[in-house]
């Protein structure tokens, strides 16, 4: 009995084991490996909004990974085969239609900032579809055209994917911060669509410009910007109204940061256009236009805004931004006169002075604005009389103008000092000019 049992207890051969669970193991990982992605991306849908995760599939997949991929290959047989331009050309247009991405900051203010019927982000999902399916139709539709027109269309078509990426990316950041659990769930979602957009981008760019040509392939750019707008009127987004309290030390900041933008921009028109213009026709200029946007706040202050329809923001918004850029085109050309007005050999300490009589200057409008406010009982709580005191700021600017007349007319590229202060006989390294340099006057001889 006993061998008996033991024969039966024996566990079955190892080949028996092996083929009897070994095909269901492997229907089970492969059932799991297919499913597993679903079952991945129904969670992100249940946790945050179906309609999010198609915008993340729309812009990060086909618009920023086929499209991008894909524009990038008919753009270049575009330039070389129907426009016919030299590759030196075709690289300069290239960083002309990349300037929308430079540009992100501005979208992203635009976004946060500008509202616009409540909503931060549908109207611009709307806007970047419109911009680049006008774009992308335009340049498979028409016939010959200028190279100016189609590198505006180029343009166009760049800046719907930057407008488009921007704004997505500020609801994948808003999710990940009310869901920070997901936050990298989300990052992994995103460069995935993008990688594998990009992939048949690039696989299939090549079949459409051999099909319809480096023009009519272009059409197929403006498709992905078409779905763009379907997905502005679907996604789903809170109305800011409820939210505007909270968001009130938010757009301070965001004012400043227009200011800043607003400041880089002055710079650039300064150097770009203004830079060659005499000292005082470019400074009698800056200080009107000055003045004149310093009337702006004298508007806002009382309300006559609000009486042509213009919001409150909007006005803020604008004062701050031509307040900056007026006030760099200003102050440049005044560097370079401080610059051109120092003698050579204590350049350091006059420079520093006159830096120092502008700081003086700045000290006694905080400490006169101080008075004024006092003056006319402006308070924390109290703003009736705040309109006098701007009115009088202005009217110190405008009368600023009756002293331009001291300012040189030369050119900011001339010399503005005598030959003996400027250094006209300093050789570029910085020494004395050894010709000009007498050790021994030539009647006297030497004495042993």
């Amino acid at each position: 009995m006993s061998s008996i049992t033991t024969q039966n207890n024996d566990p079955p051969p190892p080949n028996t084991h092996f083929f009897t669970t070994k095909p269901k193991h492997n229907k089970t990982v492969i059932l799991s490996t297919i499913t597993q992605p679903f079952q991945w991306l129904q969670n992100l849908s249940t946790q945050l909004n179906p309609t999010f995760i198609l915008g993340i599939f729309l812009i990060h997949g086909l618009q920023q990974g086929f499209t991008g991929s894909f524009f990038r290959v008919a753009a270049d047989y575009y330039w070389k085969d129907i426009q016919k331009l030299q590759p030196s050309l075709v690289q300069i247009f290239a960083g002309i239609y990349f300037i929308p991405w430079v540009f992100k900051p501005l979208w992203g203010i635009l976004t946060d900032a500008f509202p616009i019927r409540g909503y931060r982000r549908r109207p611009y999902f709307i806007g970047a579809g419109v911009i680049g399916t006008v774009s992308g139709t335009v340049l498979a539709a028409k016939g010959e055209m200028a190279a100016g027109v189609a590198l505006a269309c180029f343009v166009g078509v760049s800046a719907s994917m930057a407008i488009a990426e921007v704004t997505i990316d500020a609801c994948i950041a808003r999710n990940s911060i009310e869901v920070r659990s997901l936050a990298p769930d989300l990052q992994s979602l995103c460069s995935f669509c993008s990688s594998f957009g990009a992939l048949v981008g690039f696989v299939s760019s090549g079949f459409f410009v051999h099909r319809l040509g480096p023009q009519g392939s272009l059409g197929v750019v403006a498709v992905p910007p078409a779905l763009t707008i379907l997905l502005g009127f679907v996604i789903y987004e809170r109305r800011t109204d409820a939210l505007h309290n909270e968001k009130k030390q938010e757009f301070v900041g965001v004012i400043y940061a227009v200011g800043a933008f607003a400041s880089i921009l002055g710079v650039m028109l300064y150097h770009k256009s203004l830079k060659d213009y005499p000292f005082r026709t470019l400074i009698f200029y800056a200080q009107l236009l000055y003045a004149i946007s310093g009337v702006i706040d004298l508007f806002f202050i009382l309300r006559w805004n609000l009486k042509v329809g213009i919001p409150d923001y909007i006005f803020v918004i604008i004062e701050e931004s031509c307040t900056r850029i007026t006030g760099k085109i200003k102050w440049m050309p005044m560097l370079v006169l401080s610059t051109q007005l120092c003698p050579l050999g204590i350049e350091g300490t006059f420079f520093a002075l006159l830096m120092c009589i502008d700081s003086i200057g700045g000290l006694i409008s905080k400490w006169g604005g101080g008075l004024l406010l006092h003056a006319v009982n402006v308070s924390r709580t109290d703003f009736t009389n705040l309109w006098f005191a701007v009115f009088v700021r202005d009217l110190l600017r405008f009368g600023t103008l009756a002293f331009v007349f001291l300012v040189p007319k030369k050119g900011q590229s001339e010399g503005l000092l005598p030959s003996e202060l400027s250094g006209e006989n300093v050789s570029s390294d910085g020494n004395v000019d050894e010709e000009t340099l007498e050790l021994v006057p030539p009647n006297v001889k030497n004495e042993v």
